[in-house]
């Protein structure tokens, strides 16, 4: 999986590339550890993760968990896969996803 970073004004944008699974889901989990208390929006850009594991529901998790203390988290361009994972695990409903 690839990580491209970006911000702009309180906003941190991830863009995600590849699965997010047990081997990729701690570079997600560094990442999130990191973000300073500055940043007020994360935003998870699903559009090339075509794959998310047990791992990476943690990971979006704990990213959620974070946000939440100091602002908002939402996932963007989720695909169908990876969609009906959430769906089933109940995710969809405790994230905030943009379609």
């Amino acid at each position: 999986m690839t990580i491209t970073k970006s911000q702009k004004a309180g906003v941190l944008t991830l863009v995600l590339a590849g699965r997010l699974d047990t081997v990729t889901a701690p570079e997600l989990n560094k990442e999130i550890e990191i973000i300073g208390s500055d940043i007020k929006e994360l935003i998870l850009d699903f559009t090339a993760i075509d794959y998310i594991s047990s791992a990476g529901l943690r990971a979006l998790l704990c990213g959620q968990k974070k946000m939440l203390k100091q602002g908002s988290m939402k996932l963007q361009h989720v695909g169908t896969a990876v969609q009906e994972v959430l769906d089933l695990t109940g995710f969809s409903d405790i994230l905030s996803i943009e379609k």
